[in-house]
């Protein structure tokens, strides 16, 4: 009788128990709300991704501009924040000593408190221009070609990007990577050349298990490529390596022969369009409507070397389901601190994400102190994220702080938030999957600014030089 007695208290007490363990729960996050957290970085580069003091939410009101947050307005699933690692970066940190290179990816890839989180990376099919040489994984001599693809093999990759990739993957292993070829092989194009000239039609389909081999071969190596565009800026064969793909040809190449390759591999890697400047939004819009090739695309991506970041909106009004992507912007080693900040925060960081993409990334991860290695006649002013030296001394430049502001903050699976754009404040807000919300703020002005960020009826006040970046978490 006792037993059950017992035993009929515990019943009633649970829903007691219950609410008590919510109420403590809610009491928490109101704790946890009732400050912000802020990290600031200004133009004359005295902070540098810095912490400030705490601010407090209050029920006070001002005459203050106000940047308000807006929870119920919910946007795209944010992928990830990153750079492009080019073999070039791979080759400049695996010069670091071990204990320096091991140090330098948990402080690049860890989500831990001295980190700042990058979580996609890009990296090229082949050479890109930041190789020091140029290849493809089938070169062949002059005049042999390889229709069944028997001399494939990932060549230089094997000794530089893919060892550092599979460390990368230890501290990361849901790190996203996209493939992006600057080049097929030169026996497949029309001008025997490395530099400019098109795939030749009748190699559409051997190229198409180009694309299969290269990620079957990642694969095997522990790496999973996530999605790749059929090819770097296809509207620039200027560059070396470089191909010339007009949207037609594009649509024809995936509609009819790289998706059709795919399903039959059974291969679930996205295929990502154009990959080139925002003044050519018809370019994603005429392979989106090809009927053909419509289905095997999830995407389209985007640089910023020409046009306005709009053009990513102009693609989801006609496809809003299908997703976008911005891969690449460089920071050049002739433009300053303050400019390459202030410009690239606000349209590469909240200008994407303001316009559907699910990603932001920068170019080259790292380089040496002369900005190379780089291809002759590939950049020889792309100045990345880190300057690495011939003595291991490691340089954080402008390219870290800015995609460090997003990164370390917003982890995959984050949704972008509705935030109005208040006067010179340019902002995009997120809420993170733990329930965080994070507000990224870039002062365009040419002065310092006092403002409010109110949320959930509760504001605090606070002010940012003119140029300035920072990043506010609650």
């Amino acid at each position: 009788m006792k037993n059950i007695n017992r035993k009929l208290q515990i019943l009633l007490l649970l829903p007691l128990i219950a609410v008590q363990i919510k109420c403590g729960s809610s009491k928490s996050v109101a704790s946890n709300s009732g400050k912000a957290e802020s990290w600031i970085t200004t133009t004359d580069e005295t902070s540098k991704l810095q912490k400030q003091t705490d601010l407090v939410f209050s029920s006070e009101t001002n005459a203050n501009q106000t940047i308000e947050i807006d929870p119920s307005q919910t946007f795209q699933t944010v992928e990830g924040f990153g750079f492009s690692l080019t073999g070039g970066s791979a080759q400049t940190i695996l010069k670091l000593d071990k204990a320096k290179r091991e140090a330098l990816l948990h402080e690049l890839f860890s989500r831990k408190k001295d980190a700042i989180g990058l979580s996609y990376l890009r990296i090229s099919i082949g050479a890109s221009d930041l190789n020091e040489k140029v290849f493809s994984y089938d070169d062949m001599p002059e005049g042999q070609t390889d229709l069944k693809l028997e001399h494939f093999n990932l060549g230089p990759d094997l000794n530089d990007v893919i060892p550092v990739l599979q460390d990368i993957l230890k501290i990361n292993p849901n790190i996203k990577i996209m493939g992006s070829p600057w080049s097929p092989p030169v026996w497949m194009k029309d001008n025997g050349s490395s530099k400019g000239g098109s795939l030749q039609p009748k190699y559409y389909e051997v190229y198409a298990q180009y694309f299969v081999k290269y990620i079957q071969a990642m694969k095997s190596h522990g790496i999973v490529i996530d999605a790749i565009t059929p090819q770097n800026e296809p509207l620039h064969p200027g560059n070396n390596p470089s191909l010339l793909m007009l949207a037609e040809q594009q649509a024809d190449f995936i509609g009819n022969h790289l998706g059709p390759a795919f399903k039959a591999a059974g291969i679930k890697t996205k295929i990502i369009v154009y990959d080139h400047n925002c003044n050519k939004p018809e370019y994603p819009l005429t392979v989106l409507r090809d009927s053909k090739a419509n289905p095997f695309v999830a995407g389209s991506a985007f640089h910023l070397y020409e046009g306005d970041i709009s053009a990513l909106s102009t693609v989801h009004n006609e496809f809003p389901n299908k997703d976008l992507y911005f891969t690449e912007q460089y920071t050049g080693s002739k433009s300053s601190f303050e400019n390459d900040l202030k410009w690239t925060v606000k349209n590469v960081v909240i200008g994407s994400m303001r316009n559907w993409s699910k990603n932001a990334l920068s170019w080259g991860l790292a380089n040496d102190e002369n900005y190379k290695p780089f291809t002759p006649g590939g950049c020889t002013t792309c100045k990345g994220a880190l300057m690495i030296d011939q003595n291991q001394n490691i340089k954080r430049e402008v390219g870290y702080y800015i995609i460090g502001h997003a990164s370390k903050f917003v982890p995959e699976g984050s949704v972008r938030i509705g935030s109005n754009v208040s006067g010179n404040l340019h902002n995009v807000a997120f809420k993170t999957p733990q329930g965080q919300i994070v507000l990224i703020v870039e002062n365009d002005g040419a002065s310092a600014e006092t403002f409010n960020i109110k949320y959930n009826q509760k504001q605090i006040s606070t002010s940012l030089n003119a140029g300035a970046v920072a990043t506010y978490v609650w």
